[in-house]
């Protein structure tokens, strides 16, 4: 097993180590929109120290066992980002927001910032309901008809040119869900219910917590695994074609 040390890159270490997501959120390091930068980096603007850093993640690693979704296929990641990631969000949006609004209309009076709550998680939902669509409609089907086409074949012409362009839409998209996901988690104080909180209340911010997780995975998964391997997958194709 290769260990962790300051200079691995932070998408990297969810890829070999999944469980390692939730010491990573923990801590505050940002493993999705910034997958790319070396732990060290991600620790400096924390505060923490890289190595102790470094250590803690490799006691509590066990040996590398990275998912399935690591070693897919441009076209079959996509698959499995809509069969989990978009169908968990689809079904649990409406879920959290009718929730939410319970909650808020009963206790907003003694926790006012509940209806800040509210405000950002309707932002939030209001990002994502197009960015899924996006994703569904067109930046997949290109995705697929990509792989999909013959390695020593041209490679398919799509209408926005090279796939680096939607991916880029998608990449800023995932930067401000991050935003409002890290507000969201200010507000709730990292999602701990108050001590007067009902069974709604608390179900509301395990919800949100659990939102957040997923998220943060989702976009791991595509910023980090999916889009390098569909921009070097296009400039193979458009290499062979040459």
């Amino acid at each position: 097993m290769t260990a962790i040390d300051p200079t691995t890159p932070l998408g990297a270490i969810v890829t070999d180590h999944p469980d390692l997501a939730r010491h990573l959120e923990r801590l505050g390091l940002d493993y999705c929109c910034g997958g790319r930068r070396s732990l060290a980096e991600a620790c400096d603007e924390r505060g923490l120290d890289p190595g102790a850093v470094a250590g803690e993640l490799n006691q509590a690693a066990g040996p590398a066992r990275p998912e399935a979704w690591a070693s897919m296929g441009p076209a079959e990641l996509v698959d499995h980002l809509e069969s989990t990631h978009h169908a968990y969000l689809h079904a649990e949006l409406p879920r959290i927001e009718a929730l939410l609004e319970k909650v808020e209309g009963v206790h907003g009076g003694r926790h006012p910032e509940l209806a800040f709550v509210k405000v950002t998680f309707d932002e939030l939902a209001m990002e994502l309901a197009p960015h899924l669509a996006k994703e569904e409609r067109v930046l997949f089907p290109m995705v697929r008809e990509l792989a999909a086409a013959p390695a020593d074949g041209a490679a398919p012409s799509f209408h926005c040119g090279s796939l680096a362009n939607p991916i880029r839409v998608m990449l800023v998209d995932h930067d401000r869900a991050g935003e409002l996901l890290e507000r969201l988690r200010s507000l709730t104080s990292g999602y701990e219910p108050p001590p007067d909180a009902c069974a709604s209340y608390q179900a509301l911010y395990a919800a949100l917590a659990q939102l957040e997780a997923d998220t943060h995975l989702h976009v791991h998964k595509e910023n980090n695994v999916l889009f390098p391997a569909v921009l070097e997958l296009e400039s193979v194709r458009t290499e062979v074609a040459r």
